[in-house]
């Protein structure tokens, strides 16, 4: 008699990767909303959205960043980390609000023109269990894991590509964590602290309006 065995997949895996035509989108519809959204043109990205179907009918979540260039500054990032709504309107949401970062000022017209544009599309978090907050250490991987610190009200989130690009060790990414949700760089040790994971699976322009990429870490 055949007997199934299931396989040992991860569950950050088994959600649906995005092709490069998908992400190209992504990044395209981003672009068009974060333009119009600064120009004040009245709501035409809705009108571009008819033709995103299949994945972008999907709950996703999604953050999008706002780079400078060519100095590669950040200007900008906000998401929605759950798969709260399709991901087609996570972006334009996500987008709109990137322009006002509260960390700085409302991006202006005159920057379009020097601004790359990323998305990167998230996994569902799911919470890490462990007997010992030392266990953390081998349970998150460095360039495949971003993270989700929360502690009462207290929620911060820090995306896969962060600890790569400040070359920080999983202990560092796990304070640092810590510390974008308020919390002290040690919290992750207090019992009372949840610790989440997700992947994110990121696409960007290589310059203002130019060739778009899926970026791996």
């Amino acid at each position: 008699m055949f007997k199934y065995i299931k396989p040992i997949i991860p569950r950050l895996e088994l959600t649906m990767m995005l092709r490069l035509e998908e992400g190209i989108k992504a990044v395209k519809l981003a672009r068009q909303t974060i333009e119009d959204y600064v120009k004040k043109t009245v709501a035409p990205s809705q009108q571009r959205v008819t033709d995103l179907e299949n994945i972008f009918n999907e709950k996703r979540g999604v953050f999008v960043t706002i780079h400078t260039f060519p100095e590669h500054d950040l200007r900008g990032c906000i998401g929605i980390p759950e798969p709260i709504m399709p991901l087609k309107n996570a972006i334009i949401d996500s987008a709109k609000s990137a322009t006002h970062d509260p960390r700085f000022p409302p991006l202006a017209e005159k920057e379009l023109d020097s601004i790359i544009i990323e998305v990167t599309v998230l996994t569902k978090p799911e919470v890490i269990k462990v007997s010992n907050p030392r266990d953390y250490l081998s349970q998150i991987k460095v360039g495949r894991d971003g993270l989700i610190a929360e502690q009462g009200f207290y929620r911060g989130l820090l995306l896969p590509q962060v600890p790569v690009e400040q070359k920080w060790s999983v202990e560092e990414f796990l304070s640092h964590t810590c510390m974008k949700a308020g919390l002290l760089p040690d919290a992750w040790f207090d019992k009372n602290t949840k610790i989440y994971r997700f992947t994110g699976q990121i696409f960007t322009e290589t310059i203002p309006r130019g060739n778009i990429m899926e970026k791996k870490l």
